[in-house]
């Protein structure tokens, strides 16, 4: 009886990973190579599966055709620490969506058609280590504080988009990060790309290429050049540029003088008027007493 039980064990232990990979806690037409990971991967999908156990670590959903996230998906799966949506549809992320999320590690929206990433898009999901939103065409626009919280985000993949530009503070405030890639965008060297430009300098370590593989557009006549052409003194003359606010504060403080300056006057020539009324006040009694 032994040997026979030794022979059949290998071919239970199939039939049960198979069961397992094709049973009833595994979404249809997914795959479930492990008791925490589903594979819907090029599954032609529409929408997100049902059925998606409760416990799932991984989940894997690239290269379908999914357009949006419900703000309340993750809220169910709190073990989650994989999230793979690479080659989707999706055109925006409702802010508050993956701030649930607060075991994910690993999250990839790239080749998507996302637009923007407004603040709060990712809450404070200070365990996301590694974040790829590269080879969206149309993401054109980066919050600053898009990644306000993440803490120990280390790498951050935004290479191959429509961006030409960023706020630097959308970098500065991510304490951990090791590696960055921008290249692929289109950058405009103006005066906007300037303090960026500076940052890559000073990381240029952070970059995979440094900045050889990085371009921007001359604000003239449109000429690509390469970053390694440029130095801080190609935008020497941003430095007499005035924002808005500096803009605001002249203004403010020249009506803030004017009106001072009105009062002043207002209150000098009331002192005078008043001087001479009482000068000629005096002049009149003393007249009076002498006759």
């Amino acid at each position: 009886m032994l040997p026979c039980v030794c022979w059949l064990q290998p071919i239970l232990i199939l039939l049960s990973s198979v069961l397992w990979t094709r049973g009833e806690n595994c979404p249809a037409t997914c795959l479930c190579p492990d008791p925490h990971t589903v594979d819907c991967s090029g599954r032609g999908l529409t929408r997100l599966p049902n059925e998606i156990p409760l416990d799932v670590r991984r989940l894997l959903l690239a290269d379908n055709w999914i357009p949006r996230i419900p703000s309340d998906f993750l809220v169910l799966y709190s073990d989650l620490v994989y999230l793979d949506l690479r080659n989707n549809s999706l055109s925006h992320i409702e802010p508050g969506t993956l701030s649930t999320s607060s075991r994910l590690v690993f999250l990839d929206l790239g080749s998507n058609n996302l637009t923007e990433i407004p603040k709060g898009t990712f809450g404070e999901s200070r365990s996301l280590i590694k974040l790829r939103l590269g080879n969206n065409p149309y993401l054109s626009m980066v919050s600053e504080d898009a990644f306000l919280g993440l803490t120990s985000l280390r790498e951050l993949e935004l290479e191959r988009n429509a961006l030409s530009t960023l706020k630097v503070g959308a970098l500065s405030q991510l304490p951990s990060l090791r590696v960055v890639r921008l290249e692929g965008n289109p950058w405009l060297c103006n005066c906007n790309f300037a303090n960026l430009f500076t940052w890559l300098m000073e990381n240029s370590q952070k970059l995979p290429n440094g900045v050889d593989g990085m371009e921007c557009s001359l604000p003239m006549d449109g000429r690509r050049v390469s970053l390694t052409q440029l130095s801080k003194d190609s935008f020497r003359e941003c430095q007499a540029t005035l924002t808005l606010t500096d803009l605001l504060i002249i203004i403010f403080s020249g009506i803030s003088v004017s009106v001072v300056a009105i009062m002043t006057s207002f209150f000098l020539a009331s002192t005078v008027h008043c001087f001479q009324r009482w000068s000629k006040g005096t002049k009149g009694d003393e007249e009076e007493s002498e006759e």
